[in-house]
């Protein structure tokens, strides 16, 4: 990747995060219904979807790390704070998931 497209490469990240974070929030919804099976698809949509936009965003993360001087773009700061919000999202619907189950089990 010697030339980025930034605008490519920041609605990738934008997209599959915005995606991950839809996806985990439907978990959350199935889980506040009871519906386990449907949490844990989405859940796994979300993992999935969030590791597509890290995969793009280290991708930029290498170019710097071989030396390459890369010039600083607004929207892919926009993408780097979709992509931590939504990590961030994730990490606490899938604690509110399990919250859920534990009340659901009692």
């Amino acid at each position: 990747m010697s030339k980025i497209d930034w605008e490519k490469i920041s609605m990738g990240i934008i997209v599959a995060a915005g995606s991950a974070k839809s996806s985990a929030m439907e978990a959350l919804f199935a889980a506040k219904e009871g519906n386990k099976d449907l949490a844990k698809t989405k859940m796994a949509d979300a993992n999935k979807e969030i590791g597509e936009a890290s995969h793009i965003h280290f991708e930029v993360i290498q170019e710097e790390a071989k030396g390459n001087q890369l010039e600083f773009k607004v929207l892919f700061l926009h993408a780097e704070d979709q992509l931590l919000t939504t990590q961030t999202l994730i990490l606490l619907v899938q604690e509110l998931i399990e919250l859920h189950e534990k009340i659901d089990n009692k």
